[in-house]
């Protein structure tokens, strides 16, 4: 399947566990501070938001959670997965905190809001749980916790946006970044925790992320992704109610920071995502074409079930949009197989959405219930495993196909691509993505560097990969 490693609220699941390093001179005296992240994308740019805030407290960065000072995870509560990690990630810190019991270890983000008595109660070697709008009070609870007790904030905002705080950028290749635009949900999925862990939709002083865009890019970096659970329902207005921005503006102000800054966002929802919206990006050539638009079944009464408020006619109509003002226009997906009650034939409407959409790209996972949501509370998880991962398989075969197609397309065109580093395989290749965010792999040569645009023919594909070389 096509490597978009696209940047929304889905797992890269390459980053999961990730420890987050500044690049700052070591100071003697300095606190060491080791930051391991799991989750969406939300959770490692909060990560920065938290280094920003304890860098202010003299706090520094490290790569080896034996030399910190103040060991934090932060969590996700999206997968079951994740929490399991973060578990098994716990006993393995709890070692070292045996060896130094001045250690500090805390949890943050998702799980720490739905989970804060377990963490305290059962797991003994946690001192600070911190949820998603409590860091700015990192810096007090730690002096909580030196002081004797354990800490616990976490509590949500209905304002809360981090807009003032300028984010480190933790192991940056320093061409590509993140600037959250919106925090929280108020879609209510009922398979879905994040309203309950992230609190109320808010929408961030579009003057600060254009700001936050401007100081990227005369940072040396080229491409920024503006990061919300919803980028469509983006609005803010100014204090004196004189100035109104929504999404479609935000991309126009950001796409004319510079021609030469690209722009990416996720994650669209297909009940927000607007006419306006399209035009705006078709209209800018500096807007990445391509959409994540999540449609998680091809079933109206399974749509229902998930509370998404829209319908398969709906979504239909969206791609359509899509397909006729931004022809070529990548589209990437998530899919959820074995929801509850979805039979064979609601199954199979799913296929054919994937057959009449051809998905660049597509997440796709079995239904797993999540505590707190309203379908744990009110919908039987009655779907057998073994029927959820036959439906699961079945969308993947297909899915690898639509990838491949869809990469095949490339072959003996020339793609403008933003080249990101070496490749993981070979310094003697480079690494990039085009506009629809596939990877490519071709030859470094003299004179090209990182951070640069090049022009690359493709030569050929794997069902992952474009491959080629670089042409004036």
């Amino acid at each position: 399947m096509i490597d978009l490693q696209v940047p929304d609220k889905t797992h890269d699941e390459a980053r999961q566990g990730e420890a987050l390093i500044l690049d700052t001179p070591v100071k003697a005296d300095a606190r060491k501070l080791y930051i391991e992240s799991y989750g969406c994308a939300m959770n490692f740019a909060d990560s920065e938001i938290v280094a920003s805030i304890l860098s202010e407290t003299g706090f520094e960065t490290t790569g080896d959670y034996h030399q910190a000072d103040v060991i934090f995870i932060n969590t996700c509560s999206i997968r079951e997965n994740a929490e399991t990690r973060v578990r098994n990630r716990l006993s393995q810190f709890g070692v070292e905190k045996r060896r130094n019991p001045k250690l500090i270890v805390g949890v943050l983000g998702c799980m720490a809001e739905r989970l804060k008595s377990k963490f305290l109660e059962e797991e003994r070697l946690v001192d600070v749980v911190v949820g998603p709008d409590a860091y700015r009070d990192l810096p007090n609870l730690i002096e909580q916790v030196e002081s004797g007790h354990k800490a616990v904030n976490v509590l949500l905002s209905r304002e809360e946006t981090y807009a003032d705080i300028s984010p480190v950028r933790l192991n940056s290749n320093g061409i590509t970044a993140f600037i959250s635009i919106t925090r929280g949900c108020n879609n209510m999925c009922s398979f879905c925790v994040v309203p309950f862990t992230r609190g109320r939709e808010r929408s961030r002083d579009a003057h600060s992320i254009i700001e936050e865009a401007k100081a990227l890019f005369e940072a040396g970096y080229r491409e920024v992704t503006l990061l919300g659970q919803n980028v469509d329902s983006y609005t803010w207005a100014s204090e004196d109610g004189t100035e109104t921005v929504n999404f479609a503006q935000l991309l126009a102000q950001t796409a004319l920071v510079s021609p030469d800054l690209r722009v990416r966002f996720s994650t669209s929802h297909p009940k927000d995502i607007t006419d306006e919206v399209l035009h705006t990006i078709a209209k800018y050539d500096n807007i990445c074409n391509y959409i994540h638009l999540p449609v998680q079944s091809g079933n109206t009464r399974v749509l229902e079930l998930m509370n998404r408020t829209y319908t398969r006619e709906w979504y239909i109509n969206r791609i359509d949009a899509i397909r006729n003002i931004i022809p070529g226009c990548a589209i990437s997906t998530d899919i959820i197989a074995g929801f509850c009650t979805e039979t064979e034939e609601e199954h199979e409407e799913t296929l054919s959405m994937m057959d009449y959409v051809q998905y660049d790209f597509a997440y796709n996972f079995t239904y797993s219930e999540r505590p707190g949501t309203l379908a744990a509370r009110k919908l039987e998880d009655d779907i057998p495993e073994e029927v959820k991962k036959r439906r699961l398989a079945e969308i993947l075969a297909k899915q690898q196909a639509h990838s491949l197609m869809r990469l095949q397309e490339w072959v003996g065109k020339t793609v403008r691509v933003l080249i990101e580093g070496t490749s993981k395989k070979s310094d003697l290749d480079y690494c990039g993505r085009g506009d629809n965010g596939a990877m490519a792999i071709f030859p470094a040569i003299e004179g090209v560097k990182p951070g640069e645009y090049a022009n690359v023919f493709i030569e050929k594909c794997t069902s992952a990969t474009l491959i080629g070389r670089i042409v004036s």
